[in-house]
């Protein structure tokens, strides 16, 4: 992220240093002060000038509703009520979450996006190179929400001894799926493209589960053996996890809503020291990125 001095600031935004510096006092402007210096970064200034974008008469969008949908996450949740964003969520899977948000029917939406062309030591980029090809979205924004493990969820004491997904297809062990569309579906289909294989070659069991703890559930009542699923939902249905990969998992949303104060408690908090105790607590969570900017149009 780039960071800019008061003079750089001013000169950037084509106005006095005493007007800057009359913006820092009343909080009016994204700052941070540093060893008795200001400074100013770069993307959260375009968003502060877009954010009060002015529009002629019948170009004025509506407000989305105060949703966060896409992609269920129990860290996420928890924030949701704990920051006292007010912000509601429906969790349906990171593509039904943009499919909202570009139809203006959530105000972000929560996406962990993979790809066969991305290999897992490029996967801090998922969500950046899904976001820059998406059409609509040329005022996007991607906020760390988290970094979290994904993996396999098995039966207590791994029964069946599945350690990879290679385990998996050569034992035939029935697996628990995703809808098409959610970011533990594009996982699975991407490592099955890698591993040359079809996902016609798993034994699934269908229907899809709808979120990650749906998929704890079926494998804990026994009509699974296994599924992709993040670590905390393991540890919530009392289930061993099989680590295979770290993720970003982040919140996309337009630049004007992002300085809506809603998102703003919440983005507020992700920064706290709370989070990282409670990401601590859940477990399989890297806080790192909670909050950041990742990536701005």
């Amino acid at each position: 992220m780039e960071f800019l001095t008061t003079s750089e600031a001013a000169d950037y935004l084509r106005l006095g240093e005493r007007k800057l510096y009359e913006l820092v006092t009343v909080g009016a402007i994204p700052c941070s002060k540093v060893t008795g210096k200001w400074l100013f970064p770069r993307h959260e200034l375009d968003l502060w000038v877009l954010s009060g974008l002015a529009r002629p008469n019948g170009m004025i969008t509506a407000e989305p509703p105060p949703i966060v949908g896409g992609s269920q996450d129990d860290l996420l949740e928890w924030a949701l009520r704990e920051s006292g964003s007010g912000l509601a969520s429906l969790t349906e899977g990171t593509a039904r979450g943009v499919d909202r948000l570009l139809r203006g029917e959530v105000i972000a939406a929560a996406v962990h996006f993979h790809s066969p062309a991305i290999p897992d030591d490029s996967a801090d980029d998922a969500n950046v190179a899904a976001v820059r090809t998406m059409p609509g979205l040329h005022d996007a924004v991607l906020v760390g929400v988290v970094r979290r493990e994904q993996g396999l969820l098995v039966a207590p004491g791994n029964p069946k001894q599945l350690n990879s997904l290679a385990d998996v297809l050569a034992s035939r062990a029935k697996m628990a799926v995703r809808q098409p569309g959610a970011g533990a579906q594009m996982l699975l289909e991407a490592l099955l493209t890698r591993a040359g294989a079809s996902p016609k070659e798993l034994r699934r069991l269908e229907p899809p589960c709808l979120t990650g703890p749906d998929l704890a559930t079926a494998i804990r009542s026994g009509k699974a053996d296994c599924g992709i699923a993040a670590r905390a939902a393991a540890k919530s249905a009392g289930l061993d996890f099989v680590p295979l990969l770290f993720e970003n998992f982040d919140l996309l949303m337009r630049q004007r809503s992002y300085f809506q104060p809603p998102m703003q408690a919440l983005i507020g908090f992700l920064r706290e020291k709370r989070l990282k105790q409670r990401a601590t607590e859940l477990s399989g969570y890297d806080p790192a990125t909670s909050g950041l900017i990742r990536f701005a149009a």
